[in-house]
């Protein structure tokens, strides 16, 4: 399939989870999904253990017409997004173009919050999960749940089969 598929990742731009991304982009690389990186700022993004990432692109700079689907990366530095308008509108935009979305740890917070989790199965790291529920998602607790095009994980353990599932969505 060769890099036929490209991915949005959306990383906090400080303390994004360096093991749910190298995760997250090994399962894709053996796929040979493309990948580009976005965020809310155009500096230097800087990860729990120290990756420094440029981003390719902005919340307003990019086309998500141009992307198989959008996978918002956790962390603590993920909690800035979890009211952020313009991480909603990125999910709510693959949403409606009927594109995965995917969130891991904290990241599935932001898609409960932007309305995208209402009536799905979901996953998330234990101190999401209120986030989740009052955004109306039904929190199953699993390492990894795929709801129709919505892929959500825990944490950094699961970082490898989330980039699977996502993977298998975009290659069928």
């Amino acid at each position: 399939m060769g890099s036929e598929n490209e991915v949005l990742i959306v990383i906090p731009c400080v303390e994004f989870q360096d093991a749910e991304l190298s995760g997250v982009e090994d399962a894709l690389s053996e796929a040979s999904i493309g990948i580009k990186m976005a965020s809310s700022g155009a500096n230097e993004c800087r990860g729990v253990a120290g990756r420094t990432i440029m981003p390719d692109y902005t919340f307003d700079d990019l086309d998500p017409e141009r992307f198989d689907a959008v996978i918002f990366i956790g962390g603590p530095g993920a909690e800035s997004y979890l009211h952020d308008q313009g991480a909603h509108g990125l999910a709510k935009s693959f949403v409606a173009l009927g594109k995965v979305v995917a969130a891991i740890c904290w990241a599935p917070a932001i898609l409960a919050n932007a309305g995208v989790l209402n009536g799905k199965n979901a996953t998330c790291w234990d101190g999401a999960k209120n986030d989740l529920t009052k955004g109306g998602a039904n929190y199953t607790g699993k390492s990894v749940e795929v709801d129709g095009n919505v892929v959500t994980a825990n944490g950094p353990d699961a970082a490898m089969l989330f980039g699977q599932e996502i993977a298998k969505l975009l290659v069928i």
